[in-house]
């Protein structure tokens, strides 16, 4: 299998799986905006730590609202990852439900490509 880069989570996965691209897509979406917030996460857990550090009495109260921050986002990924999952289970399913008979595109037509499974 070849090598993948970063942000390129999906690229193997047409390889075993017949999906539609929009659901990839929304897939793709979903992770990179995952990962902007855990970046950031990162950048204000680290800005935390270097105000409790410091126990300047504004630092200490500058984190009141950066921990509220850092639980919006935790919150938000928490949902994030909530609806990745459910639409992964959808589409796999529909997929699943398509490989008797053929799926269908959104278009109404058949798609009637066969399904590999690894094995």
């Amino acid at each position: 299998m070849e090598p993948r880069m970063e942000g390129d989570v999906f690229s193997g996965y047409g390889e075993r799986y017949q999906m539609d691209g929009k659901v990839l897509q929304n897939l793709q979406n979903r992770f990179v905006q995952v990962q902007y917030i855990l970046d950031q996460n990162r950048l204000l857990i680290n800005e935390i730590n270097q105000n409790h550090e410091s126990k300047q009495v504004d630092h200490l109260g500058r984190n009141v609202g950066l921990i509220r921050e850092l639980n919006n986002n935790i919150r938000t990924v928490a949902s994030l990852y909530g609806d990745l999952s459910h639409s992964f289970v959808r589409s796999v399913d529909a997929s699943s439900e398509g490989e008797s008979t053929g799926t269908f595109k959104s278009d109404g037509k058949a798609n009637n490509q066969k399904r590999f499974r690894s094995g």
